[in-house]
């Protein structure tokens, strides 16, 4: 929900949080919001305000790809703030009508004394924008030299989609605890779902298949979820699922075009994405979809200005598809995309999110859509979308626990030059192995179901209704399972405090159940209950425990009804 300045609540919370830190740490303050939040309206904000105090009275934003300089350009055009996004460091001087400039941070790194003197001679806020890509790759190189160019900056801003730690050389101008980046504002994906009117809700449909390959001259055949598998090594059966030679990613992209079909009943101009593992897959993958729709999607497969031109068109159009393998990955806004295919060999956290936000930008206060990417069914892609609406700081834990596990492994692994040749030979058809939405997969049977009786009742459910979302429903009221949960649960013979956490679980969950059918917010579900029975569930006694299990399940059958 906006405010009167048109701001949403996070960005407004954000902004007076800013302020009341006076631009946070020596001048530094980093907001990990989740893609599709608007971190750039708030950024912008935050350096009109700036402005408006004769703070500052010149505006850097340095990005990671050249795509990017443009978008941010627009954006402050529409507030009144001009950046030149196409300076080089050539130019060595600003033009006088221009309140700032929008360069890369290959740009800052090639000539670091040109950017300090240019923030030494105005008052500067500067703009980090995904600002963990300064850990990442060059970092060695970018750290120094973004220290070096802007430590003499009055204010910095930093901006990140996704939470991010350190485990090698610091990124200048943030805090760390713990190797933590520590941010003075957090608004994760889970957050902004439960604000609602933020991001979309998105879905994930994981497509097995049965892979192909010879290691050594032996044939191996296996299928794609039963590989054991982890970040470090992209396993051969996922290599022959990628592989545009086999049965398997072609039978992805015709489910995932009659998902994008689907859509375009309600929303005529929705588009989908393939990411792409390289330039060669990317290039099959078109040919492939063009064979399934007689229409040549898109193809952005570099960062040079042509690429930019090409995603600029596919988001003003209402053509179907675009392909592209990184470079859409992160920070490209094209609200119409909804539905996707992943497709990469990349199977980092930090990357996985970055993707899904791509889905997950809301166009309206009416956009009803639901994103849906349709993904390899193999760890640990899997387990990234069922906890997609994890807290910051379970996302940071999940990170450390796999640094852990790489530094245990030590130099064990055997060297990429010495391990047995790969050849791959094929795979079949994509066969659906599960759903995960809202955290929970859900089985192609009550896939099945749900669609039959989303089929029937087509007039009467709302629009966006979603086949997950019944399954969930049915699978809520016990409709989709053979065994209905006890009305009121076994307390047998424990102590009195375990009986209690077990039925206090049971509520908890079907608080979850109650909030997925009506839309009810868990607290104000809550608020009922305490306000009936004058306690709290923290306080209750087990009678008054079972009796919120009661009422509970009262609400949910006449949400049936």
């Amino acid at each position: 929900m906006a405010d009167a300045f048109g701001l949403r609540e996070w960005q407004q919370e954000a902004r007076e949080r800013y302020h009341g830190r006076h631009g946070g740490t020596d001048g530094n303050f980093l907001v990990v919001a989740t893609p599709g939040a608007g971190k750039t309206t708030f950024a912008l904000t935050i350096a009109q305000d700036l402005i408006d105090q004769d703070t500052i009275n010149n505006l850097v934003v340095i990005v990671p790809t050249s795509h990017l300089r443009r978008q941010w350009s627009e954006a402050a055009a529409k507030k009144g703030i001009q950046l030149d996004h196409n300076f080089v460091n050539a130019n060595t001087v600003v033009g006088a009508d221009y309140d700032g400039v929008v360069v890369t941070y290959q740009t800052v790194a090639s000539s670091p004394l040109l950017w300090r003197r240019l923030c030494s001679n105005r008052r500067t806020l500067v703009v980090f924008d995904e600002i963990h890509h300064a850990g990442e790759g060059d970092g060695q190189i970018w750290g120094p030299a973004l220290k070096e160019a802007f430590e003499v900056a009055t204010r910095r801003l930093l901006l990140s989609g996704t939470p991010f730690r350190t485990d090698g050389m610091p990124i200048p101008f943030v805090e760390y605890e713990s190797n933590r980046a520590v941010a003075g504002y957090n608004y994760d994906y889970g957050m902004a779902l439960t604000d609602g009117g933020v991001v979309r809700p998105a879905v994930f449909p994981a497509m097995d298949g049965e892979s192909k390959w010879r290691r050594s001259g032996e044939l191996a055949v296996t299928s794609i979820a039963l590989v054991d598998t982890d970040e470090k090594t992209v396993p051969p059966a996922l290599q022959a699922a990628l592989n545009p030679q086999g049965e398997w990613i072609p039978s992805v992209l015709r489910a995932a075009d009659a998902a994008l079909t689907q859509t375009r009943l309600d929303t005529p101009d929705a588009g989908g994405l393939v990411i792409a593992s390289n330039q060669d897959h990317a290039y099959a993958y078109c040919d492939i979809l063009e064979k399934i729709t007689g229409e040549r999607p898109a193809i952005a497969v570099s960062d040079e200005p042509e690429a930019s031109k090409v995603i600029k068109r596919f988001a003003a159009s209402e053509s179907r598809w675009i392909v592209a393998v990184q470079m859409v990955a992160e920070g490209v806004d094209i609200p119409r995309l909804t539905v996707g295919v992943y497709a990469s060999r990349i199977r980092t956290q930090m990357f996985f999110i970055q993707v899904v936000g791509r889905f997950v930008r809301l166009r309206g206060d009416d956009d009803e859509t639901t994103a849906r990417l349709f993904i390899p069914s193999i760890q640990p892609l899997l387990t990234y979308a069922q906890d997609i609406e994890k807290t910051v700081d379970a996302v940071i834990a999940d990170q450390e626990k796999r640094v852990r596990d790489m530094q245990d492994d030590g130099d064990s692994d055997e060297p990429p030059s010495l391990l047995p040749t790969i050849e791959i030979v094929g795979s079949s058809e994509a066969s659906h192995h599960s759903t995960i939405a809202n955290g929970e997969a859900i089985t192609p049977s009550e896939m099945a179901y749900a669609k039959s009786v989303l089929s029937r009742a087509e007039t009467a459910a709302p629009r966006g209704t979603t086949p997950e979302f019944v399954a969930l429903l049915l699978r809520a009221a016990g409709a989709s399972q053979p065994v209905a949960e006890p009305r009121r649960p076994d307390v047998g013979h424990e102590p009195l405090a375990d009986k209690k956490r077990d039925v206090r679980t049971l509520i908890k969950r079907k608080v979850g159940r109650l909030n997925l059918a009506t839309g009810k917010l868990h607290q104000y579900i809550h608020a009922e209950m305490n306000q009936a029975l004058g306690d709290t569930t923290t306080t209750a006694t087990m009678d008054s425990l079972l009796r919120r299990v009661e009422m509970l399940d009262r609400w949910l059958e006449e949400v049936q009804q």
